[in-house]
This record gives structure tokens, sequence and C-alpha cells, in this order.
């Protein structure tokens, strides 16, 4: 079916041109990008046109002058940015993956979309070489994804060529669901790292409130120390009343060991050991360079909480 240069321009105000258009891969950069970083919209509004010609088979004058695609800055420099981008997302979204995997992996990722964008496409075998080389070089730092994304353009642009004509296009429902699915593996890490941080703000705004509730109960909690030091109340002994301030200070110790664990209080030993493996895993330093001083803190709050309950279970059982 012919497309229409008026349907195009409807659909361009909505973001859906590309997969009018059976640009795929421009369909999902354009998605994964927020419309190209906002500049977009501009140049495609510009190019229309041309990709509607293309699309109906009308040759565009200029198109394929030769059998290598010219060197584009253009599209060198789009390759860059979002390789960066790509990598910095996986950084922050992923910060539990070894950063010698993730970050090189989405560098690749993203600076082999570019290439594919139009009638253009690189070899991705290449294109991630280059990526995990360099980030190789640089130790997996967060600030090896530029080097990265500029090795795999370079590598993207030596090795680019036009796709071939003539390939049957997948039906509209396949195209929508693949283009899901791949919207869906890029926002997943991003939507878990952005709730984790939304209940620590929970969190931290409740703190001032359980603060209030303490306070409140601070005179019940006084009059029942009082009464226990003075004997009126049953089953506690004279050893236990001397050191009433001792026990309840490990007390309050212990629940805030199992807050920090994130487990309810009185749980059993394995749970304690099992949570405390899995935040050490998340939280430690050598996974979370991006944010290391926050990293060293919970990592050092989990082992003083580990080791509070560890020594509270050992005196219990001796």
């Amino acid at each position: 079916m012919a497309k229409r240069l008026v349907v195009a321009y409807g659909l361009w105000a909505l973001g859906l041109h590309h997969i009018y258009l059976g640009r795929d891969s421009h369909a999902l950069l354009w998605m994964l990008t927020l419309g190209g970083f906002g500049g977009g919209w501009l140049w495609d509004f510009w190019h229309l046109p041309g990709w509607v010609a293309a699309a109906n088979g009308v040759r565009v004058p200029g198109d394929r002058g030769g059998t290598v695609p010219a060197l584009s800055p253009l599209r060198l420099a789009g390759q860059v940015t979002v390789g960066t981008y790509f990598g910095l997302v996986a950084a922050l979204g992923l910060p539990w993956v070894p950063a010698l995997l993730a970050q090189p992996l989405a560098v690749g990722l993203g600076v082999h979309l570019v290439s594919s964008v139009g009638d253009q496409t690189a070899e991705a075998p290449g294109i991630l070489a280059a990526a995990f080389l360099a980030s190789l070089l640089f130790q997996g730092r967060v600030l090896a994804v530029l080097p990265a994304s500029l090795a795999a353009s370079i590598v993207a642009q030596r090795h680019r060529r036009y796709k071939p004509r003539g390939m049957p296009q997948p039906r509209l429902s396949a195209r929508l669901y693949h283009l899901g699915l791949a919207c869906l593996a890029f926002a997943a890490p991003l939507s878990c790292c952005g709730l984790c941080g939304a209940a620590r703000v929970l969190g931290t705004l409740l703190a001032p409130l359980r603060a209030a509730t303490e306070l409140l109960l601070l005179p019940l909690r006084a009059g029942q120390l009082l009464a226990g030091l003075l004997g009126f109340t049953g089953g506690s002994s004279a050893q236990e009343r001397g050191t009433g301030f001792q026990l309840s200070g490990w007390t309050e110790r212990q629940q805030q060991a199992y807050e920090v664990l994130g487990i309810p209080a009185g749980s059993s030993a394995e749970d304690v050991h099992r949570s405390y493996r899995e935040l050490v895993k998340v939280w430690h330093p050598d996974h979370n360079r991006h944010r290391a001083e926050e990293a060293e803190r919970r990592f050092i709050e989990l082992q003083e909480a580990y080791e509070e309950l560890a020594g509270a279970r050992r005196a219990a059982g001796g």
C-alpha cells in the first residue's frame, strides 16, 4: 500500500511516523531517545517527503551513489552520542551487573542501532568487540562509556554498507511486538532503579513520623521502666531490673539491624543470612563505582547489622 505524505505528517505529530513508513530501527531509536533528545522532531519534519518517496519505491536523487555509503559526520556523532547514552543508562539501571559486561554491551547496541537507521547497516560483532576492548582498557569505569562508544562508532563507520533491497517486511503485529520487547528491555532496569529510589525517599519521608511516634510513647515506656525498677511488675529478677537500660538499648539496636537488612524483626537465622548475602551483592562498592560513597556507607551498615544479630543469637544460645 502506497504511503501518503499527509498521513505521515499526521503520525509525525504523535511520534509514530517511522512505524508507518517501515523504518523500525529509526522508530526504536526515536522511542528510546524521546524523539532524538527533542531535536529529532524538526529533522524528521524536513525529511518526511524523502522518506515517504523511498517507502513508495521512488528513487530519491543521490540515493546509493556507490557501493559503500558515504561517510556521514552526522551519523558518526549520533553513534557516539547514543552509545554513550546507552552506556550511562546501563551504569545507572544495572548496578548489580558487572560493569565490564553491562556497559560495553549497552554501548555496542546503541551504536549498532544508529548504524541501522535508514538504508544503512554495519556488522554488529565488530561493533561489540570494539566496545568491549575499549571498556576493558579502562577497567569498566563509568567514564569508559565515552571511549568505548567512540571506538565502536569508528568500527561501525569502517564497516558500513547498504541494506539489501527487496527483503520482505514482517507483519505489523510482529514488528510492534519486537519494538515493544526492545523498549521493555531498555526501560525495565531504569524502572527498577527508580522504584528503589522512590522507596528510599519514602523511607526518608516517614522517618519524622516514626520519630514523632517514639516521642509520644516515651512517657509510657519511661513509666514501664520505672515500675520495673521499683518492683511493681512481676516476673523480673533483680539482675534484669538492674540492667533494664542495657536490655532496652540492645533491643533497639536489633530492631534497627532488622530494618537495615529489610526483614521482619525476629526472623530466622537463615533469613538473616540470606538477606545479608543478597544486599551485600547489591551494595558492594566494586559494583557501585558511580555512587561509591553511598555504596560504602550501605555496605558498612549491612555488616554492622549482620554482626549485631549474629552476636545477639550467640549470646542467647550461650
